[in-house]
């Protein structure tokens, strides 16, 4: 019998482009299912992440101010307990600063 049981994994960044480095990481190197993973902000207002990076950052005067940072993003997954050491190794080298499992 397949031991179909699952781990979430949850980990917060600073910003919505590492967050998404993040999700695509697991969908690629690690065949974990779209539907699977979830991305959302840790607050309960809308955010593009805590600090400016990408278009926001990228600009001649500097970082653009009208970007809504207002708070940390988080994207937690479900994985296969087999699958957990890799997917933290893999959230923390795309800059993740906080990690959870349950």
């Amino acid at each position: 019998m397949a031991d179909d049981s699952t781990t979430t994994i949850r980990a917060t960044f600073k910003t919505r482009e590492a967050a998404e480095l993040a999700v695509e990481r697991l969908v690629q190197q690690y065949g974990i299912s779209r539907p699977d993973v979830f991305i959302q902000p840790v607050s309960d207002r809308n955010s593009a992440g805590s600090a400016p990076s990408g278009g926001d950052a990228s600009h001649a005067d500097g970082a653009r101010r009208d970007a809504p940072l207002r708070g940390d993003i988080e994207v937690s997954a479900d994985i296969a307990p087999d699958q957990l050491a890799a997917v933290r190794r893999s959230f923390e080298e795309a800059g993740a600063v906080e990690l959870s499992d349950q």
